[in-house]
């Protein structure tokens, strides 16, 4: 199956885990060549607004600053997709419940594979935005 259709499958089960209270953190990483981008990861954030994401930015370079931006869920999404295969092939997401990883063949086919939880708990990032 084509990775974007594949990738729609994960992000729902994404949205699950986030619906259930056991979204941990998200992970993109195994980049194609060697681009700058090393990482973006996904974290999430309660607030007095609600449910949002922290999206961070990591590069390869040390003397680069990691980039954060806290999004919606929908925006995230946005972001993740714009990343499959440029420069990504892979996407981790670990719940309290279990592990999802995401891959895209060489052919363009994407896969999900069920894993025992690596995380026991969620590490919160709170804001006090109003």
């Amino acid at each position: 199956m084509e990775y974007q259709d594949v990738f729609i499958l994960f992000w729902e089960q994404v949205k699950e885990g986030i619906e259930e209270g056991s979204f941990a953190k998200l992970t993109m990483a195994k980049t194609i060549g060697k681009p700058n981008l090393k990482n973006i990861f996904v974290r999430p954030v309660y607030s007095k607004n609600g449910f949002s994401v922290l999206l961070k930015y990591r590069f390869r370079l040390r003397e680069e600053e990691d980039i954060e931006e806290e999004l919606t869920l929908d925006e995230a999404f946005v972001v993740l997709k714009e990343h499959l295969r440029n420069p990504f092939s892979s996407v981790i997401v670990f719940t309290t419940t279990k592990d999802l990883l995401f891959k895209i063949n060489k052919k363009g086919a994407g896969t999900i594979i069920e894993n025992m939880p690596t995380f026991k708990n969620i590490t919160e990032v709170e804001r006090d935005t109003e």
